[in-house]
């Protein structure tokens, strides 16, 4: 693992690669009495990936203030910020009264010809479509699983389609294996 990293960073190993070192154990196993010496800066690094963690409150919600995703425009030419809307919901969250907190998302939008924004990416297992111009939603349909993925939109003998894979599975999310494609009117 420590190689694959330090190849991929460029990073040159404080010692020869494959250099080895006796150890002297009271242990008779092989394994316990030989150990690559090999070390790179890695080795000096205090942070390690220990796998997918999340920071989140005792409702296992995000730790944070919401909203805890949103889907954002942008004009690239003035880097202005357009409009920003919360993307995805919580429904035990709206039946209390609580306002629309957006979730966690993984995929992204896809945008028309017509000016529709198409996402589904959120935790609540939903595609939406919103207008280019004002973030509003204009349409929403509920998915089998999670999008989290970014739609795809096509053609077939003057008819466009949006599809998107349903995979979730990712945050306690239903796992699902399909894809659902939805025609524009």
């Amino acid at each position: 693992k420590k190689a694959l990293i330090t190849y991929l960073l460029k990073i040159e190993s404080k010692e020869p690669e494959g250099e080895m070192k006796i150890i002297k154990t009271g242990s008779a196993r092989k394994e316990d009495a030989i150990a690559t010496a090999a070390t790179s800066i890695l080795d000096e690094i205090p942070y390690i990936m220990t796998g997918y963690n999340r920071f989140l409150d005792k409702n296992g919600y995000p730790g944070i203030k919401p909203p805890w995703g949103t889907l954002n425009a942008i004009d690239l030419n003035s880097g202005k910020l357009l409009w920003k809307v919360p993307l995805g919901e919580y429904s035990e969250l709206s039946q209390k009264g609580i306002p629309v907190t957006g979730t966690e998302g993984y995929g992204g939008p896809v945008v028309t010809k017509g000016g529709l924004v198409f996402i589904a990416a959120s935790k609540d297992s939903k595609i939406r479509a919103f207008d280019k111009l004002t973030g509003k939603v204009l349409w929403e349909a509920s998915l089998p699983a999670a999008g989290f993925a970014t739609p795809a939109v096509y053609m077939v003998h003057g008819k466009q389609y949006v599809v998107i894979a349903c995979g979730g599975g990712k945050i306690g999310n239903k796992s699902g294996d399909q894809y659902v494609a939805f025609s524009l009117p």
